[in-house]
């Protein structure tokens, strides 16, 4: 049985959607985020900019530990690593982070 996916990241037991291939809760990802080995972390922050709404990354990490770290965890992003190079790209143009 498939469990149940959600759209709440702020629900600590909610696993979401982004996870449906590895299903675990927004609280287990914060977890893994911060004990996991620094290869760990950036694969799985690679996975969440590929596969969660952009909205939705944001409770997982800041621009400015993305920006910090883009050249381990631009590796993870796939299909979106166009989007987050023109992202990130524009928020240092503006001096939202430092580059």
């Amino acid at each position: 049985m498939q469990p149940e996916l959600s759209t709440d990241m702020k629900d600590p037991d909610a696993i979401p959607y982004f996870t449906w291939d590895d299903p675990m809760t927004v609280a287990q990802i914060h977890e893994r985020l911060r004990t996991a080995s620094e290869a760990e972390r950036f694969r799985l922050l690679g996975k969440i900019l590929r596969e969660a709404n952009d909205r939705d990354v944001w409770n997982f990490t800041t621009p400015q530990y993305v920006a910090d770290n883009w050249d381990q965890i631009e590796r993870n992003v796939g299909r979106r690593r166009p989007f987050w190079i023109w992202l990130l790209g524009k928020w240092g143009e503006h001096g939202l982070i430092r580059r």
